[in-house]
């Protein structure tokens, strides 16, 4: 009897047609635990995020080895994929495009580098969707690609999800009002929340703040000019916002909220702060002069805002 014999390729092309349909059951697995959880398991667009984030400028930085678990959004197919880059789509042309890219990388053939953006810490597919799906189902640790980056204040980690983003875009646009990040560019490891809403409050803080400086200038000068808020973010930073960190620290007090910020703290208080005096009887207590005037603004703040 003869023998037949098959090359490398075609074995590996054989193969890749299991391959594709394994991938793709563990996409729909991946897609119906995440409908199960409330867990967000799809990809990102990337779009969508240069939009919330108020992004505008791109700097090309070239050829780099790039974590693949850290691509995790697309510039036109993040339906496409999961999460993982696992394929959700059984479309034919999509999946000989896929049995093709997984041959070429198990023969050795290898392919071109891929194009990417990079927004902090995490990447989106500007081009090679396939390849990136193909390298994660063979446990490739990295890839290489061609990498723009956008510039931004705003940290984004590979875990982000949707609530996340509604809490990045409150924050890209506290930055765009405040300028914080370039006034002072520490707060950007600071200010942060667990929740949404937060920076809508700090940006009531911050323009009652900057309503108090106008006043207080005018005082001493005949012609009253109004501050601005990126002069009021700054001076609330360094003349409020420290001040009760440097308290809410000293007492220790966030233990006693885990899995919340100071930020979170902060704003809890604001709101709470006329209940605590009362059932607490802070007016009786002897306090340091730091704690009573971080209570006495608390306090103000709290009637000016209910006002």
């Amino acid at each position: 009897m003869e023998s037949i014999n098959i090359d490398a390729e075609t074995l590996a092309y054989i193969k890749s047609e299991s391959e594709f349909s394994q991938a793709r059951l563990k996409g729909f697995l991946e897609i119906v635990m995440g409908l199960i959880t409330g867990h967000q398991r799809h990809l990102l667009s990337f779009d969508e995020i240069v939009s919330k984030l108020r992004l505008k400028q791109s700097i090309y930085k070239g050829l780099q080895d790039v974590p693949l678990d850290h691509i995790i959004g697309s510039t036109g197919r993040y339906e496409d994929f999961t999460r993982h880059f696992l394929p959700r789509t059984g479309d034919k042309r999509d999946k000989e495009r896929w049995r093709n890219i997984y041959t070429l990388a198990v023969t050795g053939k290898g392919f071109p580098p891929i194009d990417l953006y990079k927004i902090d810490e995490v990447y989106f597919v500007k081009d090679g969707n396939h390849r990136v799906s193909v390298a994660r189902k063979l446990e490739w640790p990295t890839i290489q690609a061609n990498v723009t980056e956008l510039p931004c204040s705003i940290s984004l980690n590979p875990d982000v999800d949707t609530k996340d983003l509604l809490i990045k875009e409150e924050c890209a646009y506290f930055l765009e009002k405040t300028r914080l990040d370039q006034s002072r560019p520490d707060s950007k490891y600071h200010i942060d929340f667990t929740e949404p809403g937060g920076y809508r409050n700090l940006l009531d803080d911050i323009e009652l703040h900057r309503y108090l400086l106008t006043l207080s200038q005018s005082r001493y000068t005949d012609e009253s000019k109004p501050v601005s808020v990126p002069e009021a973010a700054a001076d609330w930073y360094d003349n409020v916002y420290q001040l009760i960190i440097k308290t809410v620290r000293d007492l220790d007090v966030i233990k006693h909220f885990p899995n919340r910020s100071e930020m979170d703290l902060y704003v809890w208080l604001i709101v709470h702060q006329p209940e605590l005096r009362d059932r607490h009887n802070l007016e009786d207590l002897r306090l340091s002069n730091g704690v009573q005037e971080f209570l006495d603004y608390l306090y103000w703040e709290s009637k000016t805002n209910k006002e």
